[in-house]
């Protein structure tokens, strides 16, 4: 498999968009993980993964501190992690953008006016797909 989220083979791209929930790992200040199940989408051009979420949940504070995260999708033997730098933003466009992706591959996600999209610049990619 490739590990570069740029070069993915047709398989595992159609295993990304398959719709499976996720689990998305960030550190905790004490560096011990914190992980827990979200939706995800993979920007296959920029090689993003975007997950998103409200400002003050505590993934978004784990993130907000930089360092790396991962999304992991599981699939009976089927697997994929994304591994890189992570990252937080509420600008708008990237929110609304974000979103649709999101509503693309599960539903659309009720308003929030605290929206904010987790990033992670994936530089590892690891699984079976």
């Amino acid at each position: 498999m490739s590990h570069d989220p740029r070069a993915l083979s047709p398989e595992v791209l159609a295993f990304v968009r398959e719709r499976h929930l996720a689990t998305l790992t960030t550190l905790r200040a004490d560096g011990s993980p914190h992980v827990v199940p979200v939706g995800f989408t993979l920007d296959e051009t920029r090689g993003v993964v975007r997950v998103i979420t409200w400002a003050t949940s505590v993934k978004t504070g784990h993130a907000r501190r930089g360092g790396r995260a991962a999304v992991s999708q599981v699939d009976g033997g089927r697997w994929l992690t994304f591994e890189g730098t992570v990252s937080v933003t509420d600008e708008p466009g990237a929110v609304a953008r974000a979103v649709a992706a999101y509503a693309e591959r599960y539903r659309q996600p009720k308003e929030r006016p605290d929206r904010v999209v987790i990033e992670i610049r994936v530089d590892r990619v690891l699984g079976r797909a």
